[in-house]
This record gives structure tokens, C-alpha cells and sequence, in this order.
């Protein structure tokens, strides 16, 4: 059975390339949640005025991965603690969000961070957002699969492939079989 979740954490190249990988995940789409815009473009959206995030959507089967799997890859692959910046990137469309979409993602969501918090697993408060899942807008389609098609760039080889190689070291027996 198919479930959706939408996590913001920084660039969207970055959670795409990490999420394609894990095992029972279906289908990523980069894309903005969570602003007041109509049909926001990835210009308008950089521009702060808009107030999306950007985020991934993810379609997974939860008879093989649970959202709480998810989330320990969210929590893994970014910085829950700085608001509105992941490294350079600086913004509100780089913060670090959870856009649920059943009373049971919140409630998971919502005990996932104050055990974080609890246990001083960052050593400062998680500042990751929780809200209802509004309109998904799915990003142009060059931020598609953008790592997959972009691996030389010199941001995904910056900032994306040091990622992807932490998710392939942290969560090898998660991945997807080659």
C-alpha cells in the first residue's frame, strides 16, 4: 500500500539523490509546499517572496518502509537545528519542515523531535517545522532527477555527493537493491 510524505531539508537535489536509493520508496518529485503563491517557479521561490519550501514528495510503500524510516533518514541527512539554512544555502525555501498528511505522520513527526531533543542528539533545539501538507508544486522539470543527471556539477559534487555517500554508509542494508 502506497503512502505519501513531503520533508523539506535544504535543497531538494540533496533529499532526491538520498530517498531514490531507499528501499521501498517508489517515486521522489522535487517540488515547493507550504508558501502563498500560485504556481510558484524555482526563480520566485529563491527569492524568499514566496514563502515555499523546497521539498520532496515521496511516495513510498509502507508495507517495506515506515514513515518513521523516513524520518530517521530526514534527520540524518541535514541540519534540523538552523532555521532557514542548510550550509551556504541560506532562505526560507532551505528550511527544514515536515508537511504531514495523516493525524498518524504528525503524531510521528511530533514524538520523533522532542525525542531528538530529549536526547541532545544535536546539541541545540530541532527548529524542524511540523504542518499539514498543503498544495505540492512539482519543481521544473530540470530539478528532476537533477543529481542522477548532474553528478559533475560542482554543487552536487560539493554539497550532494558527500550526502549520498554518508545515506549509502549510515543506511547500507536500507538501500535499494542494485
Amino acid at each position: 500500500m502506497s503512502e505519501t510524505a513531503t520533508l523539506a531539508g535544504g535543497c531538494f537535489w540533496c533529499l532526491e539523490a538520498v530517498y531514490q536509493e531507499l528501499g521501498g520508496v517508489q517515486s521522489v518529485v522535487s517540488g515547493y509546499m507550504g508558501g502563498h503563491t500560485a504556481q510558484p517557479d524555482y526563480k520566485d521561490v529563491c527569492s524568499g517572496a514566496t514563502g515555499h519550501a523546497e521539498v520532496v514528495q515521496i511516495t513510498f510503500d509502507e508495507t517495506r518502509l515506515s514513515f518513521q524510516d523516513l524520518l530517521a533518514v530526514f534527520f540524518a541527512m541535514h541540519d534540523p537545528t538552523t532555521v532557514n539554512r542548510q550550509g551556504h544555502d541560506v532562505g526560507t525555501q532551505y528550511r527544514s519542515a515536515i508537511f504531514f498528511h495523516s493525524l498518524q505522520q504528525e503524531q510521528t513527526a511530533r514524538a520523533t523531535l522532542g525525542e531528538l531533543d530529549r536526547a541532545g542528539v544535536y546539541g541545540a533545539p530541532v527548529v524542524t517545522e511540523v504542518m499539514p501538507a498543503g498544495h505540492f508544486w512539482p519543481a521544473e522539470g530540470y530539478h528532476q532527477n537533477y543529481f542522477l543527471n548532474n553528478p559533475y556539477q560542482p554543487y552536487c559534487m560539493a554539497v550532494v555527493s558527500p550526502k549520498v555517500a554518508k545515506f549509502r554508509e549510515q543506511f547500507a542494508a536500507k538501500r535499494k537493491a542494485s
